[in-house]
């Protein structure tokens, strides 16, 4: 039974991650209008003509999000169920609980993202929902209480990783993505004169340096494998970042953005997890200990 539960944690959490990708394809195509300013209708539709690749995006965007709802609904029952068997209540957190809790301000948003015409600062908060929505499910699949079994300087980077992500939708979704030219500078400049749009890109960009600094000390203070990766993901990120803004903001690697962006910020909530279990290892259990399945 617990392992089904973990599964199904797992698989809401990829679920998730899919969602925030595919979110951003329909942002970086233009497809957000593709179902009109219908809800949940598409169209007028339940299951639209798909003759417009634009209706295909979002289509597919709002499958893959009552996808999400449905895993939700499910792991937070699922939960609850386990939690009335004795001997299960203590491997299963409330996590799922929250995960649901954040699912509804997520559905929320959606609606009213489509309903006042993809406002961007709608768009910023239903993608910190997501990604709030993400960490839950991760840190549920774990089998973690959260994040306050991290390590004293992990608390702050997911805040800068979290606060690093929102300022890049805010980048995008205002349009400031081509409002900074040039690497590492924008436009050549160590504080740009273009006006408010380059202020906000640059902003993002300092986050992003500040990120890439702050988890290569981290790295080489704690000297912790599992932090070499994030280190990896992060310097692949600006990679990324840098290639795209270089490139002219080609569509393909705007997405990947998005979705090294959001493997940063998974594997940063993961983290703590990991090294906990790694300094909680000793002698194997006993069968005994081991719980029923």
């Amino acid at each position: 039974m617990k392992a089904r539960y973990t599964l199904l944690a797992w698989t809401a959490a990829a679920a998730t991650y899919l969602l925030i990708v595919l979110g951003a394809v329909v942002r970086i195509t233009g497809s957000g209008m593709g179902c009109g300013d219908h809800w949940p209708l598409c169209n007028g539709h339940l299951f639209p003509p798909l003759h417009d690749i634009g209706t295909v995006i979002e289509w597919s965007h709002r499958l893959v999000a009552a996808l999400v709802s449905i895993l939700v609904v499910g792991l937070a029952g699922y939960a609850w169920w386990l939690r009335r068997i004795p001997g299960l209540a203590p491997g299963v957190s409330r996590a799922p609980l929250i995960a649901l809790g954040l699912l509804v301000p997520q559905v929320l948003l959606g609606a009213i993202t489509v309903k006042t015409g993809l406002t961007p600062a709608i768009v910023v908060l239903h993608l910190a929902m997501a990604m709030l929505l993400l960490a839950t499910l991760l840190v549920t699949a774990h089998d973690a209480v959260g994040a306050q079994h991290a390590a004293p300087l992990q608390l702050p980077l997911l805040v800068l990783a979290f606060v690093t992500v929102l300022f890049g939708a805010l980048t995008a979704n205002l349009g400031a993505a081509a409002a900074c030219t040039g690497f590492p500078l924008c436009n050549g400049q160590v504080w740009p004169s273009a006006g408010g749009l380059a202020a906000v890109h640059w902003i993002h960009r300092l986050l992003a340096y500040s990120l890439a600094a702050s988890v290569l000390i981290v790295a080489v203070k704690s000297k912790r494998r599992g932090m070499w990766a994030v280190v990896a993901l992060v310097l692949l990120q600006v990679t990324v970042g840098a290639a795209t803004v270089l490139l002219g903001l080609p569509p393909a690697l705007q997405a990947a953005h998005v979705a090294v962006g959001a493997a940063v910020w998974a594997s940063l909530v993961l983290l703590p997890v990991q090294t906990s279990d790694l300094r909680g290892s000793g002698p194997a259990p006993s069968p005994a200990s081991h719980r029923p399945e």
